[in-house]
């Protein structure tokens, strides 16, 4: 019987980065949810097709196919056949990945895909709702986060390091209005679900994260 272990959070506390190295060490599939939408995005964002025009998306989804495949050990997502990995981290893209997930519609496009994968394997998912709406019955369920200036400051210093141009003030906005749209939207909105475990990172390394949650994944599951 698999496993599932279930993270949510707001953007920037650094879910993918964590359920990656998790996932490793425990010799779990990591499954990030939140590229899948990244990929959606992309693709509207090619065809020049506003966010908020909803009929224009909702003709749009039957057209997309998002796939995960396993290199080296290393997620490679696929957008109609495209490896698309390295292309689905811009801002830009997220803002339309948060845009959109606010569809039903959008949302269901993805869900069957994410909860095949964890019927029959050992996953780590992460995203705004999976222990709430995608996977309400995970074993472990953490929601992860830090304050709005720890992850702008993460973001700041992440994208300086890449050699792009920052502001830590716009950065810092962003993510608080990203926020406020996460946690307001009609259909799965980001909250901690109920039974999940609270981490809060802001004080923390990604080492210290990844033994906090490895211990309360021990503490349920073994």
């Amino acid at each position: 019987m698999s496993i599932n272990l279930a993270i949510d959070g707001p953007a920037g506390a650094g879910k993918s980065t964590i359920a990656k190295k998790l996932a490793k060490e425990l010799g779990f599939v990591y499954v990030d949810t939140g590229a899948m939408y990244r990929s959606m995005g992309l693709y509207f964002l090619r065809k020049g097709v506003d966010g908020k025009d909803e009929a224009a998306i909702k003709a749009g989804c039957p057209e997309i196919q998002v796939s995960i495949q396993y290199e080296n050990n290393e997620q490679q997502v696929l957008l109609n056949g495209e490896n698309v990995s390295g292309l689905i981290r811009t801002e830009e893209v997220g803002k339309m990945a948060s845009t959109i997930s606010a569809y039903g519609f959008v949302r269901d496009t993805l869900t069957e895909l994410q909860r095949n994968l964890a019927k029959t394997q050992n996953v780590i998912m992460d995203g705004r709702d999976i222990g709430t709406c995608i996977l309400p019955n995970a074993d472990v369920k953490i929601y992860l986060t830090a304050s709005v200036e720890c992850r702008a400051t993460r973001r700041y210093k992440e994208l300086l390091g890449r050699g792009v141009e920052a502001n830590y003030d716009e950065i810092a906005a962003d993510i608080a209005k990203r926020d406020e749209q996460d946690m307001n939207r009609e259909v799965a909105p980001l909250k901690q679900a109920e039974d999940a475990v609270l981490v809060d990172s802001s004080d923390m390394n990604i080492d210290e994260v990844v033994e906090a949650i490895r211990k309360i994944y021990q503490e349920k599951c073994q």
